[in-house]
């Protein structure tokens, strides 16, 4: 049996070319193909012969098969495909089909080798006449050619390149133009796309033999104009055959080797293209050409003759649809290779350029989808290119909105609201554009674009829109805002969550300097250019808000260019934002974009010498060499418009001229000739295109009128001939016309809202930049553009990760979002109008919070809270009801950042709840002002009036109810406030309904928020309570319905969020102690005592919490009982407050610590109460708490102790009860027993404590032993205080106990303590100004301190007796105070006051008497000193006197004045002057007595002190007893020479006859004492005698004492008589004054005489010459007393006589 053989043989090409050929042979018609048919047989016969050689041929087309043989092999099929039969043809492509697939055919097919003498391949012979077979008519056929052509395409061994890939495309091409097949139309699409899909997915792995790829979808191809995509038959057949084509082969074996794409990478290394050449592998040069290709495909015009050729818009759309489906498989080599990306640049951008003039909507539709890819995927590499296409395709659409297209708005619209589903764009467009000086402001323009639709077209213009479609745009503009706001909340979202895992990120939370800056592929970091070379030093430290801020600068400068020309310039100067020289502001005019042309043509034709100069150098920067006249001055004009003023047009013509000539020497004889001929150009194009010149200028005229102006001879008539046609044919304009006048719909959008001020929070209103259009004349100024660009490095694009950013964003668009989103919400009752809206507020809310934006942030709370139409609940709609979800919903998910806005969420809350409990029939919260009830009895009744009143029928006879239905405006502080305005049954139904609706938001949200706030940070819950606080306020002081929600919330949240952290939770009760102490102040009592009655309710829960030693919480929480306690006005809340203090006092005695502060405070406060049940109440806690609870007033703190003693301390000084003063005292005494018994809990030994006055700066320290000190220090402090208390009982009871208490418990005092107690307690006993102020009372004022001795004297008397007697017993111990006490007790000694100095001087000796033995030298001279110092201090009292008695006029009147008359302690005033200086002589004499009385008292002190202690004396003590007595003395002598006042004072006694002062006695026992002092001294202490030179002390002060004898007998010395006065005869006998004083001084001088004689003799010899002449005269003088003679006689017989007889 023979061995049966397949056709084809035994290869693998044979078995896919064998069964294709002979179905070839079978369809061919013998006589028409026979050579077909010959080439078949012919390939049969040799398929039989050939096997798979296992040696591969590298160049052979078929696998496994030689060259020569697969020539051959292959012809057949090419033969078929061309005979143009579809019965032949269709097999041959069908074998060609599986080829490909099977990869059998193998190599590079390239067409670009045909042009060459070498023969073509077969397998390119094959494709070619596959490409070509799509003529043939026939849709199987083209069907079948689709099929070998993606398969050739999508064959991993064949490397379709070239020409031979833009065959295959045009190929396609064809079928989708010319089948008359609309399924096979679609085919055609879907393999065009379904190849670029493959080929580029190639490019991207550089490799032929991708994995996966994707089949693409009929929704891939967006061209909504192809009429077969109405067909679903046609699309789900089209879908069917490209599945088919992808999907089919895939069970299919392939052959065992597959070669890959290596085989057809070139050279060049295709992991570095572009590093040094620019090479580029095999695979992705193809995929570069096919995409220029594709980019010239669809720029392909239709000509004149046929303008609206259908078959080449259909080839443009597919190129775009191409294009756009290439760019959106673009992966990264796209975006990091320059030669893809300069093939973007050069061919797509200059495809949208030129398509962008078409008006076609399907056109558009795709221009506009590969901008979004471009956008979306190379922007970073395009930042020039999205700059320019930005505006023209998507702003200059949306910012027409009067005769807009429909469709292309709405296009736009989508591209937008795509564009913010990336946040990074909008981001990206802000910080490349807006913050780019030399960049047109995309995002600001976007928002105010789609502010301007969402507003809808201004009433009264004329437009091209329907009202459904005006309708419709608007509400896609406010979802556009919408999305721009949510895309931002989401881009800040995703920044601060990845800042929350990178620490450098939150270094500088709001810094704009971390920017990534990406150049071309590398990605590297540069500097940013912020505008010039010449800024360059500005633009190196540069920060994103420098390069905002300088470019809303320079946009202000140019706008002000544009008004004032002048003036822009000189700010631009000034800000430095250009140059100051001539050719600086010459460069910004030429090259600044948005200037107007008008202005800048104004300012060059200034004749003032800046702007001349100017223009001068703008005309010297252009070059106009070459160019002939017309040309040169259409290119001069091109950059600003003429100026009207023709002296201004003379000047720059005169420059233009100069320039002309001096670029071109050979144009014209002299510049006067261009002057004139441009002069002529400019009338002439005036002439020829200004509508309004009805005769127009002939060329005949135009060369008539130029002539001889070269020199006097005529220009060629030829030239000018030229020039004229130039001229009429072609205007000359301005290149860009900046001048058009600027929209003023702005404004009138501000008016409409009202919202001029929130506008006004925007520094300034930029100009619009105008929206370009797409013409030629465009088109050739921006490839301009890009050509000038080309040779300039990458521009710089910045990626900014930092969300500082945002803060400029907002600035920009909030005001305008808020405007649309307000006037949305106001005009429209869409739902998804609404909805848009109100999302967009949640959203704008959320952004301007987190970024702490307070302005923005509350102008969008305030605005969302005022549609919610609470404050009119009649007019409200669903989308107010919406409005306060959305108000729910901020306060839930931004309450951490809200800060100052919970204030109108909360008021929105209080008005929900009020609308609520209305609705509801609940009884007004001014019932619960009744009576404070207790929190059961408050449940139960609103309980039972709930429940009764549920009928809103009978809740609507509620007059508060009508308030509510008659409404008001937001900013009241309550609704209805009009209660005069009637209301309608039709708002009353309205509000009925109103109030149903309300019934969608139940109070599980609204409580939701409240116990949400433990959730809320530190910050957060500090401003949530605060604005609660506030609202509360609001609430309660509404004088005709006060409200008690949110107190009650208050309440609520304080127990929510108690258990806070302290730091926290002391901020908080900060806000609240506040607000209570507000209210509790509060005119309307009823408020004021249910807020008191609250504060209770938390204190007591707040007491329940156990606080540590050393803390202050509890204080703090009680201070609002205290200061309400200070200020109320009431005595109804001031006992209520005491009442509550008892109350959490005795409730939680075991809890209180830091409060008891605050418990003493208010006690304290209660003591002084004008009101007796309040003392006696507050008195009787604090009996019961000193009794049985003293043990926790000091267990934690010392200061709590303190506090107890003032409180004390404040009822002692009750006027209601004395009983109650004593016992107040009595619990002085009896807390320092518990002291001295150690019965407090705790000392605090490392407290710094409260020292009273006192310190420890002798450098004595606090012992151990003195821990307990800070308890002393109060109590005894207090008491100290308390005995100057004017009530006699308790100032005399005061100073008992304080003495007792020191007396009993000094013993536990330390030396430092005792200092500390001597300076803060017992110095004040004794420094009472009333009585220690020394010679400073005046006449006037005496009677009361008269009035005051009474019971002053004794009490200073027993203090200073009680101190003294407390110095000696605690003597070794306060020893070092001995300087103090003295001080004391000579401050007696020197008052005014004899009975003080009378308490002194006993009290000094008995300190003495009782310390002498124990003093030391030094402690001696400590007492002696003081003693001389007081005696001195009293000087001051004895001018006073001297001065008031020279000013006192003693009236010479003989009748004396009667008793009643006399000085007296009572004050009285008479106007007669004689009277008035009467009483102040007998104020004088009174204390010049006391004076003298004092200082004598002194002298005895100290004559007792000597005699008492000599022993303990040494001389320096002796010299300061001397100091004291000599003193005295001469101060007596100097009052007894005051003899006019003695006189005065004699006379004013007679007069009111009163004794008068013993000046004479003063001098005699100050003397007398002192003499006595010194004779002692002289005959019993020899050694301090010698050392103080007492003899001559003795002798001097003798002498004193007799020449005060002899003046008072009216004697001089001898020796002072002057030898030329004449002799005298006789002296004058004395007066009887005269001769009682003698009487009264001859004791004294007796006494001299007598211690003269008692001299020994040598000591008398020595001491005679002084005192011989004194002893001469008493013998001249008279004497009243026998006794001086005697005593002169024994001086003279016994001691002077001798003397004389030894000379």
């Amino acid at each position: 049996m023979a061995f049966f053989q397949a056709l084809g043989g035994s290869s693998r090409a044979g078995r896919v070319l064998g069964p294709a050929l002979d179905k070839i042979i079978k369809n061919a018609a013998w006589r028409k193909h026979s050579n077909l048919v010959a080439a078949c047989k012919a390939a049969l016969d040799h398929l039989d012969g050939l096997a798979d050689s296992p040696d591969l041929d590298d160049t052979s087309p078929l696998l496994g098969l030689p060259s020569a043989a697969a020539d051959s092999l292959l012809q057949p099929l090419v033969i078929a495909i061309d005979s143009g039969s579809p019965k032949v043809a269709e097999p041959a492509l069908e074998c060609s089909q599986k080829l490909f697939s099977h990869g059998l055919l193998r190599g590079e097919i390239n067409l670009q080798t045909d042009a060459d003498d070498a023969p073509r391949s077969a397998a390119s012979r094959l494709l070619a006449s596959v490409c070509s077979c799509g003529g043939i008519g026939d849709e199987a056929i083209e069907l079948a050619m689709l099929r070998v052509l993606i398969a050739a395409v999508r064959s991993p061994t064949v490397l379709v390149r070239d020409e031979c890939l833009a065959q295959i495309v045009r190929s396609c091409y064809n079928v989708y133009l010319g089948s008359q097949s609309g399924a096979n139309q679609l085919c055609a699409k879907l393999v065009l796309a379904q190849m670029l899909v493959i080929i580029y997915a190639r490019v991207e792995a550089d490799a032929m033999d991708v994995i996966r790829v994707r089949t693409v979808s009929i929704a891939d191809m967006m061209d909504l104009s192809d009429r077969n995509l109405n067909d679903s038959t046609l699309v789900q057949a089209a879908q069917n055959f490209i599945n088919e084509v992808m999907e089919g082969n895939e069970a299919e074996p392939l052959p065992s080797k597959s070669h890959k794409g290596e085989g057809f990478v070139s050279t060049e290394s295709s992991e570095g293209e572009g590093a040094v050449n620019g090479g580029l592998s095999k695979i992705r040069e193809d995929g570069l050409f096919l995409f220029k290709n594709l980019c010239k495909l669809s720029m392909k015009f239709s000509t004149q003759e046929n303008p609206e050729d259908p078959l080449l818009l259909r080839g443009k759309v597919l190129s775009l649809e191409l294009l756009k489906l290439a760019i959106e498989n673009a992966g990264p080599l796209w975006r990091t290779n320059e030669r893809f990306l300069g093939a973007i640049k050069q061919y797509l951008c200059l495809s949208l350029l030129k398509n962008s003039a078409l008006s076609v909507m399907s056109i558009f539709q795709l221009l506009c989808s590969i901008f979004m890819g471009l956008l979306s995927r190379f922007r970073s590499m395009l930042k020039e290119e999205v700059g320019i296409f930005f505006p023209m395709l998507v702003l200059r659409i949306l910012e027409n909105v009067l005769q807009p297209s429909f469709l292309q708005k709405m296009t736009v619209l989508n591209l937008l609201e795509t564009i913010c589903q990336d946040p990074q764009i909008m981001v990206d467009i802000f910080v490349n554009y807006d913050c780019d000086v030399n960049a047109p402001n995309i995002f600001e323009r976007v928002v105010n674009g789609l502010l301007k639709t969402g507003l809808g077209v201004p009433p009264g213009s004329v437009t091209s829109l329907s009202p459904a479609q005006d309708s419709t745009l608007r509400v896609e503009s406010v979802k556009c805002l919408t999305g721009i706001i949510k895309s931002m909340g989401v881009w800040m979202d995703q920044q601060l969550k990845i800042g929350v895992f990178s620490p450098q990120s939150l270094e500088k939370e709001h810094s704009a300097e971390n920017l990534t800056v990406l150049n071309g592929e590398e990605g590297t970091v540069v500097e940013y250019d912020l505008h010039s070379d010449a800024n360059s030093e500005l633009s190196d430290a540069a920060t994103l808000e420098q390069r905002r801020a300088y470019k809303l600068e320079f946009q202000k400068g140019v706008s002000l260019f544009n008004r004032k020309p002048s003036k822009g310039i000189d700010f631009l100067i000034k800000t430095k934002k250009i140059g100051a020289s001539p050719e600086e502001v010459a460069s910004f005019l030429k090259n600044t974009s948005g200037l107007n042309a008008a202005m800048i043509g104004d300012y060059l034709g200034e004749r003032e010498e800046f702007p001349l100069k100017v223009m001068h150098a703008y005309v010297d920067s252009i070059d106009f060499e070459g160019m002939n006249f017309g040309e040169a001055i259409r290119f001069f004009l091109r950059g600003f418009r003429l100026p009207g003023e023709a002296q201004k047009i003379d000047r720059i013509m005169e420059k233009f001229a100069e320039r002309y000539c001096k670029c071109n020497p050979s144009s014209f004889t002299s510049a006067d000739t261009a002057y004139v001929l441009a002069y002529s150009v400019i009338m002439l194009n005036t002439d020829a295109h200004n509508s309004m010149v009805k005769d127009k200028m002939s060329k005949a005229e135009f060369i008539r009128n130029n002539r001889g102006i070269d020199d006097g001879k005529d220009l060629p008539e030829d030239y000018l001939s030229s020039l004229y046609d130039q001229i009429v044919k072609s205007e000359i304009k301005i290149s860009v016309d900046s001048s058009a006048p600027q929209s003023k719909q702005t404004s009138s959008i501000n008016k409409l809202l009202g919202l001029d001020s929130i506008f006004n929070l925007v520094n300034w209103k930029q100009a619009e930049e105008k929206a370009l259009g797409a013409n030629d004349l465009l088109i050739r100024h921006i490839q301009e553009q890009f050509k000038a660009k080309s040779g300039k490095s990458e521009s710089m694009f910045y990626a900014v990760t930092d969300t500082a950013i945002l803060r400029f964003m907002i600035e920009v668009c909030w005001a305008p979002m808020m405007a649309a989103f307000s006037v949305t919400l106001d005009q429209s009752d869409d739902k998804s109008a609404t909805a848009q809206s109100l999302q967009g507020y949640r959203y704008a809310v959320h952004v301007t919070s987190v970024m702490h934006m307070q302005t923005q942030r509350d102008a969008f709370v305030t605005s969302v809270a005022k549609f919610t139409y609470l404050h009119c609940a009649a007019d409200m709609k669903q989308k107010n009801v919406d409005a306060v979800k959305a108000i729910v919903s901020i306060a839930i998910e931004d309450g951490n950042y809200l800060q100052e806005s919970w204030e109108h969420i909360f008021t929105c809350l209080s008005r929900f709840e009020h609308l609520h409990l209305l609705g509801e029939g609940a009884p007004p919260d001014a019932s619960f002002f009744t009576a404070p009830l207790t929190e059961s009895e408050e449940r139960s009744q609103k309980t039972l009036a709930v429940t009764s009143m549920k009928r809103k029928g009978n809740a609507l006879q509620n007059p508060a109810v009508m308030a509510v239905v008659r409404g008001g405006s937001y900013d009241s502080a309550s609704v209805g406030i009009k209660a005069s305005a009637l209301v309608t049954p039709d708002q009353i139904s309205s509000f009925i309904s109103n109030l149903n609706l309300l019934d969608q938001i139940g109070s599980f949200e609204l409580n939701h928020i409240f116990a949400h706030s433990q959730r809320l940070n530190g910050d957060a819950i500090v401003a949530f309570v605060r604005a609660l606080c506030k609202v509360s306020m609001t609430e309660l002081q509404s004088p005709t319905d006060p409200r008690v929600f949110s107190l009650t919330k208050i309440v609520e949240i304080a127990h929510y969020n108690m258990n806070r952290i302290r730091l926290v939770w002391s901020r908080i009760w900060n806000v609240l102690a506040e607000f209570f102490v507000s209210v509790g102040l509060s005119e309307n009592l009823s408020v004021a005592i249910f807020v008191m009655d609250s504060l209770r309710q938390l204190a007591m829960k707040f007491l329940e919490r156990e606080e540590l030693a050393n803390y202050n919480f509890q204080n703090e929480f009680l201070r609002p009982f205290v200061v309400v306690m200070q200020k109320s006005v009431s005595s109804e809340i001031r006992e209520l407050i005491v009442r509550c203090v008892s109350q959490m006092v005795l409730g939680r005695v075991n809890h209180v610590k830091s409060g008891w502060k605050s418990v003493f405070t208010v006690f304290t406060i209660a003591a002084a109460d004008e009101r007796k049940s309040i003392v006696l109440l507050a008195f009787g806690t604090m009996e019961k708490i000193v009794r049985d609870y003293f043990p926790y007033i000091t267990e934690t703190e010392t200061t709590t102790f303190t506090d107890c003693v003032k409180c004390l301390i404040a009822f002692t000084n009750s006027r209601f009860n004395s009983d109650a003063s004593l016992n107040a005292i009595a619990f002085l005494r009896f807390c320092a027993v518990k002291l001295a018994e150690g019965g407090l809990v705790c000392y605090d030994k490392n407290s710094d404590g409260h020292l009273g006055n006192g310190d420890a700066s002798d450098g004595n320290n606090l012992t151990e032993k003195d821990d307990h000190a800070f308890f002393w220090l109060p109590l005894l402090d207090g008491l100290s205080k308390l005995t100057s208390d004017p009530r006699p009982t308790i100032r005399k009871g005061a100073l008992e106990v304080f003495f007792d208490i020191l007396k009993d418990h000094g013993h536990l005092f330390s030396s430092a303590l005792w200092i500390i107690i001597f300076k803060s307690a017992i110095s004040p006993i004794f420094n009472n100004p009333q009585h220690m102020l020394v010679g400073q009372v005046s006449p006037m004022h005496n009677s009361q301190y008269l009035d005051d001795d009474s019971w002053k004297s004794e009490t200073d008397t027993l203090a200073a007796k009680c101190l003294v007697d407390l110095f000696v017993r605690f003597f070794d111990v306060m020893r070092s105070q001995l300087a103090n006490v003295v001080a004391i007790i000579t401050s007696f000694l020197s008052s005014p006051y004899k009975q003080y100095a009378n308490t002194g001087m006993a009290a000094l000796l008995h300190l003495a008497a009782s310390l002498g033995s124990k003093l030391s030298e030094a402690e001696w001279k400590d007492i002696l000193v003081p003693l001389k110092e007081s005696a001195a201090s009293m000087l001051p009292v004895f001018s006073n006197i001297i001065k008031i008695m020279q000013n006192v006029e003693v009236p010479d009147r003989n009748q004396p004045y009667s008793e009643g008359e006399q000085y007296s302690d009572h004050e009285f005033i008479n106007d007669d002057e004689e009277e008035a200086n009467m009483e102040t002589a007998s104020y004088a004499i009174v204390r010049m007595k006391n004076h003298i009385s004092v200082q004598l008292q002194i002298v005895q002190v100290v004559k007792k002190l000597y005699e008492v202690h000599r022993k303990y004396f040494s001389a320096a003590h002796v010299t300061i007893l001397l100091e004291i007595l000599s003193f005295i003395a001469s101060h007596s002598s100097e009052v007894s020479n005051e003899s006019a006042v003695q006189l005065k004072m004699q006379k004013a006694c007679s007069l009111l006859e009163i004794s008068d002062p013993p000046i004479v006695h003063f001098e005699n026992e100050s003397y007398q004492n002192l003499l006595k002092f010194l004779q002692t001294l002289l005959t019993e202490d020899e050694f301090v005698s010698h050392e103080l030179r007492i003899e001559s002390e003795v002798v001097s002060v003798c002498q004193k004492i007799l020449q005060i004898y002899l003046n008072c007998a009216g004697h001089e010395l001898t020796d002072q008589i002057s030898n030329t006065s004449p002799a005298l005869h006789w002296i004058l006998p004395l007066g009887s004054a005269k001769r009682e004083e003698l009487a009264a001084r001859a004791s004294l001088a007796v006494l001299s005489l007598q211690v003269l004689s008692s001299l020994d003799r040598d000591s008398f010899k020595r001491n005679l010459p002084c005192i011989f002449p004194l002893l001469v005269n008493l013998i001249r003088c008279e004497h009243s007393s026998s006794e001086v003679q005697h005593v002169l006689f024994v001086i003279f017989q016994s001691l002077v006589g001798p003397a004389i007889m030894n000379l």
